[in-house]
Formats: structure tokens, sequence, C-alpha cells
């Protein structure tokens, strides 16, 4: 039995249920709160989110609530699963309804909207001082919740904190591995977003494998040219937060931000191919904040650009492939 106490999961999608049944699953009593009381209604009435992952059961650990009232006081973990837009408005929830808590591990992938702060710069804005944790990697919620073989990483500034939810998650089918980088692991789980975008764009254009290969490597170059330049190490972005999810990503249907990228080439609008996935496409707010970003620190990142101009109706998805073919020859392993 676990000992650790109780754990609480903020958001009630599928990679929030997904991270609530693992917890479960290794022996922990799990809450699982949404703001959507009627959507937490369903859960308890047929224990499962029938809505994002069907036909899933709960173990007896995993329970919805609907209100963070219904807490036990002695909560010191809470894992936060929603998507970055809404992580802010979460957080206070949790600051002025819930327990006190004494460590948070983040698992949504992306960046802030108007503020482009990482994760963790948002918590410690709106719950000051304490142990934080992100988690990250390649790890569709789907195969996660059918316990289908997954491998994350957790990193910390703090090792014994990493160390400490690694052993609340790790097991079964899920192994976790622990990291001190937690800038460039989330650096790498958000732009890994945009580079899908692009390569469902690719796809969904009829170019060939060619180009799919092509598009990951010069992704990941410019995931790394923003991640160092924002504090990251490098090798992080060779790991499973870096290289590991933008593969997954860029490959697999599964993907919203790749299913998105697919619907931009048939022509379907922004808005319209957001509304037909049905879930929060992180990229697509994620591309403004990046190209932002490149901005202020001075680095090339040429795939984001076209992306970004392709989402704001400034060019076709044709067109930009066109402008990144038609760049400037140069060295490869120019910065």
């Amino acid at each position: 039995m676990n000992t650790a106490g109780p754990v609480l999961v903020l958001g009630a999608g599928s990679w929030g249920t997904a991270l609530g049944l693992v917890l479960a699953r290794n022996g922990n009593d799990t809450y699982l709160w949404d703001a959507d009381g009627e959507h937490i209604g369903l859960l308890r009435q047929s224990r499962s989110n029938e809505r994002h992952l069907p036909g899933i059961p709960f173990p007896d650990r995993l329970l919805p609530i609907a209100a963070l009232a219904e807490l036990p006081q002695q909560i010191g973990d809470v894992v936060a699963a929603v998507p970055c837009e809404f992580l802010r408005d979460a957080l206070r929830t949790l600051r002025e309804h819930g327990p006190r808590t004494a460590r948070l591990c983040l698992a949504g992938k992306g960046l802030e909207p108007g503020t482009h702060a990482l994760n963790h710069e948002v918590a410690a804005e709106c719950l000051g001082p304490l142990s934080v944790a992100v988690l990250s990697g390649p790890s569709f919620a789907g195969e996660v919740a059918r316990e289908l073989p997954t491998v994350v990483t957790i990193a910390s500034t703090e090792p014994s904190v990493a160390a400490h939810f690694a052993g609340r998650f790790h097991g079964g089918t899920f192994r976790v591995y622990t990291h001190e980088d937690i800038i460039g692991v989330q650096v790498g789980g958000a732009v890994k977003n945009v580079m899908a975008i692009a390569a469902g764009i690719a796809d969904g254009l009829g170019f060939g494998a060619n180009t799919r290969a092509a598009l990951i490597t010069r992704g990941l170059a410019e995931i790394l040219r923003l991640g160092i330049a924002m504090g990251g190490r490098r090798e992080t972005f060779m790991g499973l937060a870096g290289l590991g999810d933008l593969v997954l990503t860029c490959t697999d249907d599964q993907s919203r931000n790749r299913r998105f990228g697919l619907a931009l080439a048939r022509g379907i609008s922004p808005d319209d191919a957001r509304r037909e996935i049905g879930q929060a496409v992180e990229g697509l707010r994620t591309t403004a904040v990046v190209i932002e970003l490149a901005r202020r620190h001075g680095i090339e990142m040429p795939i984001s650009r076209e992306v970004g101009r392709v989402i704001h109706g400034d060019c076709t998805p044709a067109e930009a492939v066109r402008e990144l073919l038609g760049r400037e020859r140069r060295d490869e392993l120019e910065s």
C-alpha cells in the first residue's frame, strides 16, 4: 500500500484522467478534479471517462470530485494536467479553495499565452514558493490509459522532488526517469507541438517520408536554439522530452497537433479545425508565443514562423512550404 498520502489531479481531460489512472493503479488514493462540474458528474456516474477515454474503468482508488472543498486536508501532492491557457485559473482555484500544497507536478505541455511564461513560473506566481516538478515525454493519453508501455521524464531543480513524484508514477507499464533541467524539459514539450502542426501540414499536402524526416530534424534544431537561449541544456533535447516527444507527435495521428496540421492542409480554417478535433490543441496558441520568444532572443525559427503565417491566414500551407524550400543555402551546423 502507498503511504505517501492521497494525491490530487487537476484536470479531467484525457491526459489528467490517464495520469490519474496511473497513480490509482500504483496504489495512490487519487482525487480527480475539473472545473466542468457536469463532466465530473458523468465520471462519477459511469466510473469512467467516456468522453475522452471510453471503455476504460476507473480503479476504486480514483475518485472524481466536483469541489476542492471535498478534499481531505492532508493532501500534499498535486498534479496539474490542464491546458496551459487554463493553468493559472486552476492554480488560483486551488489556492483559494483547496488544501495547502507542499509539492506540485506540472504535466501540461505549452507556454502561457500573453505572458510567454513557462508553467513553473506561472505556478510560482500563483502559489508562491513550493517544490515543483514537471512531467513530460512521448506519451499519448490513450496508450497510457490502456497500459501500453510508456516512458517519461520528471524534472525538478530539487532532485528529491523529482524522485518523490517518480515514485508516485513509476510502476507497471509506466516507467519514469528523473532529470534536473526543468527549463529544457518544458521547452521541448511545448515547441514540439508547433513542429507537429508543421508535420501534419506537410503530410496533408502529400509530401513523403523524406520531407517528414527533414522537418523533424530541422524542427529539433529550432527547439535546441530556443531551449538553449532560455537556459535549457543541450543534452536534454536529445532525450525523452526533446527528440522522443518530437518524433512521437510528428508521426502519429493520435497527436491533436498533427491532426490540426492535416486539417489546415485540407483548407479548413484554424477555428473549424479546432472544433473538429474537439479538444485543446496546445500548438495553436504556443506557435505565437514561440515566434515572439525567438524574436526576443534573436534566433531563427523558420518552421515555427511559417506555421504561424498559416494559422494567421497570411499564406496558404503550400506557400509556406515554398517559402521554406526557397531559403538561402547554409551550413547545417550553423546556429
